[in-house]
This record gives C-alpha cells, sequence and structure tokens, in this order.
C-alpha cells in the first residue's frame, strides 16, 4: 500500500495479477487478462478487469466494515428488483456480495458501458431523468423496513464537526470559506425544525454526475451507494440540483441554470409528490448541501493535498454564496 507525497486518486491500494487471479477465481468473473487502476474517487481503490467472460469493475472498499459492505449489496439488490439502473455485486463464495481477500474487502461488478456528463452537456431531458430515477429510488430504497435504514457519516452534526475541525486554520486559502461557513452553519442550526419536518428515508446522498452513466441519451446506471442512508429526501434532491444545475459558461460554472433545477424538480414531484413540509425544507437543503461539500472537498481534498482540480471547494462555496444571495428566488415558483 504505497504512501506518496499528494494522494492520488483511486491507488491507495495496489493490486498485482496474483490479486488478479485470486479475485477473479473467487468470485467466477472468469480468467483474468488485463487489470488497469481507474483514477477516481478519493474513498476507494477502483480497477478494470478484463477477463474471458467481460469486462468487470473491481473496488477495493477502503475503511469499510464487512457489516457495511452487506448493507449496500442489499440494498442494491432490492433496488435492482425494483428495476432501478444499478449494478449489483457478483456473490462470494460465503454467500456475501463481497470477498475477503488479504485482509482487503472487495466487490465486483458487470461492468456498464456509458460514460459521465459534462457540465456543459446536460440538458433538460437529463436533469428531468436524473429527477425522476431519484423519485424512484426513493420510493424502493424507503420500502424496505425502517429497521434496516442506517445512518451515514454525513448527517448535519458530522459536518458541523468537520468545519470546526478546521475553524481555526490559519490557511489563508480558507479564511473567506470559514467566514461564510460560520455564519452559514449558525443559520442552518435555527432550521432545525423545517428540516426535521420533511419526510425522510433511504437517500443516496451523493447523486453527482460522476455517479451516473449515460449511453445513447439514455440514463444506464446509478452508482456508488456507499454513502446511501437515513435522510431528508429533498435534502437528495437539493445534492443533485447542486450537481447538475450549474452553468460551465458563465463564472467557471459557478451560475444556477434555473431551467435544469426546475426540469429535476419537477420530474422528481411526478414521481414522488412533494409534501408541503417537503417544499419548505428544500430551499434549506439547497444550501446546507451545498455546505455540506464546501466542508468535506475542504476536509478531503484541499487539507489532504489531493490533486484533483474538479474537486476544488470553492466551486461549492460559490454555491453557498448563489443560494445565500438571490439564487433561491430563482427558484422561487418550485418551491
Amino acid at each position: 500500500m504505497p504512501c506518496y507525497g499528494r494522494a492520488l486518486l483511486g491507488t491507495f491500494t495496489q493490486l498485482d495479477d496474483e490479486d488478479a487471479r485470486a479475485i477473479a477465481g473467487a468470485l467466477a468473473l472468469g480468467t483474468p487478462g488485463r487489470l488497469t487502476a481507474i483514477a477516481a474517487g478519493t474513498i476507494n481503490s477502483n480497477f478494470a478487469l478484463e477477463t474471458d467472460q467481460g469486462r468487470w469493475f473491481v473496488r477495493v472498499n477502503e475503511g469499510k466494515s464487512p457489516d457495511d459492505c452487506a448493507w449496500e449489496a442489499a440494498l442494491v439488490v432490492d433496488l435492482a428488483a425494483a428495476g432501478l439502473p444499478v449494478a449489483v455485486p457478483r456473490v462470494a463464495p460465503d454467500g456475501q456480495r463481497f470477498l475477503a481477500h488479504r485482509g482487503l474487502l472487495v466487490s465486483a461488478f458487470p461492468w456498464r458501458p456509458g460514460r459521465h456528463r459534462a457540465p456543459s452537456e446536460v440538458t433538460l431531458a437529463d436533469a428531468a431523468a436524473i429527477g425522476d430515477t431519484l423519485a424512484r429510488l426513493h420510493v424502493a430504497a424507503s420500502a424496505r423496513p425502517p429497521g434496516t435504514w442506517r445512518e451515514g457519516i454525513y448527517q448535519f452534526a458530522d459536518i458541523v464537526a468537520r468545519f470546526e475541525g478546521f475553524r481555526g486554520s490559519r490557511d489563508p486559502a480558507l479564511a473567506h470559506a470559514i467566514e461564510v461557513l460560520g455564519d452559514e452553519f449558525a443559520w442552518l442550526t435555527r432550521q432545525a425544525g423545517v428540516r426535521a419536518a420533511a419526510r425522510h428515508g433511504v437517500i443516496h446522498h451523493d447523486l453527482f454526475r460522476d455517479n451516473v452513466l449515460w449511453d445513447d441519451g439514455r440514463l444506464v446506471a446509478i452508482l456508488d451507494f456507499e454513502q446511501a442512508a437515513r435522510g431528508s429526501f429533498v435534502y437528495d434532491l437539493a445534492v443533485a440540483v447542486n450537481d447538475w444545475c450549474w452553468d460551465p459558461a458563465r463564472g467557471a460554472g459557478r451560475e444556477l441554470r434555473a431551467d435544469l433545477a426546475r426540469a429535476m424538480i419537477d420530474a422528481y414531484a411526478r414521481a414522488h409528490p412533494l409534501t408541503q413540509a417537503d417544499r419548505d425544507a428544500l430551499p434549506v437543503e439547497l444550501r446546507a448541501a451545498a455546505a455540506r461539500f464546501t466542508v468535506t472537498r475542504i476536509t478531503d481534498v484541499h487539507l489532504r493535498q489531493v490533486d484533483n482540480p474538479d474537486k476544488d471547494f470553492r466551486a461549492f462555496l460559490a454555491r453557498v454564496e448563489h443560494w445565500r444571495g438571490a439564487g433561491l428566488g430563482e427558484l422561487f415558483s418550485v418551491v
């Protein structure tokens, strides 16, 4: 497990040809050929494995427990059964949908062809597809017994604790963010009742563009359920709006595309009608989601010196400031 001066994406654990043979054999993936690291993500180590039976996405689940892996696998099995476009991990010899291999927890998924949308490529139809699919995901995931729902690691208290951890930083790059976030978390704390009144269930928590695959204009896969947990439905919708609905041609991609946001929210509401409490909470959750990703990109990328310009915290700080200004007014008709 090599260590570098600057963290590299998706290379926290190295796998070699011997690992590939063991994993492919245990999970019945076929005779292995080429194994290629995928430089994506800031948590797990990901690989593409070619075998005589096809291509597989292999993930080393970094920092997870067996219970974590089992819960996520059970969730995607249920989602697939409900017709959601998700990839289901292979079954190991012990019946689990992950493999314990030399102290690692490894999952393997059938390779899904497709590509991610760039910010400039997102269309009204795409935004509507995201809204509709997210609504159906919420319905299916929350049909699972409430006793099986887990609490996530990105609850409001967790995000505030992360913020407090760097609030005293003297890093000049963080000075403005610390000032803005301090005010924002104070305001969000006062909105606790509004947030609690909205409906809750099992949500994805991270439906960004890099967690969705498209093929010939069709949404073909929702990826990465490692953050899935109990949460507010409209918070999850707000997370998606905060990533998908911004114009890359203006303000370095930091200006709201209100038409995309309306298309997404309207499609969601058609598939999973919003209550008045949901509508009251949505403007608050737009701000909460923007603040969350500002904080996590500071703690997981900026402070760790991860070399990933696409996850610069300043982009989400700009969203925080947008919502604190005139941004919510642009969406008043849908909230």
